[in-house]
């Protein structure tokens, strides 16, 4: 038996649910909960699928190695080159 981390997921378009391997999702943390969420496609239908992640599965997915993306905003107005006459 392999000592690689599972998870279950459904999918929203099919409805399909399986039991899948850690390197199938990918997970992006926004700066809000809102724009935290995890993807992966469907093995049944080929679907992606996108679904929010609370903090609990933040911790599981990264917690198992899969890919995390971070999200940041930059909380600085950008600055417009200086024309010089």
């Amino acid at each position: 038996m392999s000592g690689a981390t599972r998870f279950k997921a459904s999918c929203t378009d099919c409805r399909g649910t399986s039991e899948l391997d850690a390197a199938a999702f990918r997970l992006t943390v926004g700066r809000t909960p809102e724009r935290t969420y995890y993807s992966f496609s469907c093995p049944a239908c080929g679907a992606t699928v996108r679904k929010r992640a609370g903090e609990r599965i933040v911790e599981a997915l990264s917690g198992a190695g899969v890919p995390t993306m971070r999200l940041h905003v930059s909380g600085r107005p950008t600055q417009q080159p200086t024309t010089v006459p």
